[in-house]
């Protein structure tokens, strides 16, 4: 049985951290979405006079080693983890939600080798099948011209991750529905001839929201991560495009024991620490919120 919305609403209100967390994360999104283009402008017109200059009033965050406003770089980072975060983590709630209901709801045969299907990609180390991807997706994206060259990187990194991110969320579901499956309500859709489909979007589905939705506010984070890691290792987007990642992994780049320039590693990992904390307490927030036992106390 659901929560309702009205009972997740208070309870989530209730918890200040998620609270405060949400208030962040919405105005980081705000912050990072609505100068984007500031920020394409000021990074085409660097200053090369002022090249690693500390921060001060004129550039409040410094500039990089290329003149270019770290302010604006980190805006626009913030923009692309983001944006590469929400498509990931929506490809493996759809994939992850599917798998499982199906394979929940259908159970037998079926549903024993769908989960041994599972078990199998669980095995696979996960950041080498997402380097695997990357590479292996982005070259044939070049090669056919399917899309610029600026941007290939970065949908190949979102459906990277997001095909292998979906294994614990369809372990999730399946459980969910084969609790579901054995409820009164879906036996008489049953009985009444209604069509698999329709039971699974009409009668099952709406009794998975709590679940898609913290698991979908927990993968966000996992995603950004992701994509910093592999941004930091090289592999990420490639410039001039910018994210988190990449930034931190240019600053530590420069850094060296003649010239100290702080401000280019620890703007853009102290945006990318509070985005992920802020994520995690809100699913915290979120999974408490739903939780139906917590709910009747």
């Amino acid at each position: 049985m659901s929560v309702p919305g009205s009972k997740v609403w208070r309870s989530f209100r209730r918890n200040r951290a998620a609270m405060g967390s949400m208030l962040l994360l919405v105005l980081m999104c705000a912050l990072c979405f609505a100068s984007l283009g500031w920020t394409v402008d000021a990074m085409r017109r660097p200053s090369l006079s002022e090249v690693r200059a500390a921060p001060s009033t004129t550039h409040l965050l410094g500039t990089d080693e290329l003149g270019r406003d770290l302010l604006a770089r980190t805006l626009y980072g913030g923009a692309i983890s983001l944006s590469l975060g929400l498509l990931a983590a929506g490809l493996a709630v759809v994939i992850g939600t599917a798998y499982g209901a199906f394979a929940g709801y259908v159970g037998g045969r079926c549903d024993e080798i769908m989960m041994r299907i599972v078990d199998v990609l669980y095995a696979l180390p996960y950041m080498l099948l997402v380097m695997l991807l990357t590479v292996s997706l982005g070259a044939w994206l070049e090669r056919w011209h399917v899309v610029g060259t600026e941007w290939s990187r970065f949908i190949v990194l979102a459906l990277a991750i997001g095909c292998v991110s979906w294994l614990t969320m369809a372990r999730v579901i399946r459980g969910q529905v084969l609790s579901l499956r054995e409820q009164p309500f879906i036996e008489a859709a049953r009985a009444m001839g209604f069509p698999t489909g329709r039971i699974l979007l009409r009668h099952i589905l709406p009794n998975l929201i709590g679940p898609i939705v913290v698991f979908a506010t927990l993968t966000v984070p996992q995603a950004i991560l992701q994509e910093s890691f592999l941004s930091f290792l090289g592999i990420g987007v490639q410039p001039p495009q910018a994210t988190w990642g990449s930034l931190a992994a240019d600053g530590v780049r420069l850094l060296n024991p003649i010239r100290f320039d702080w401000w280019l590693v620890v703007f853009p990992c102290t945006a990318l620490a509070l985005t992920l904390l802020a994520l995690n307490f809100v699913g915290d927030g979120l999974r408490d919120a739903f939780d139906v036992r917590a709910a009747r106390t």
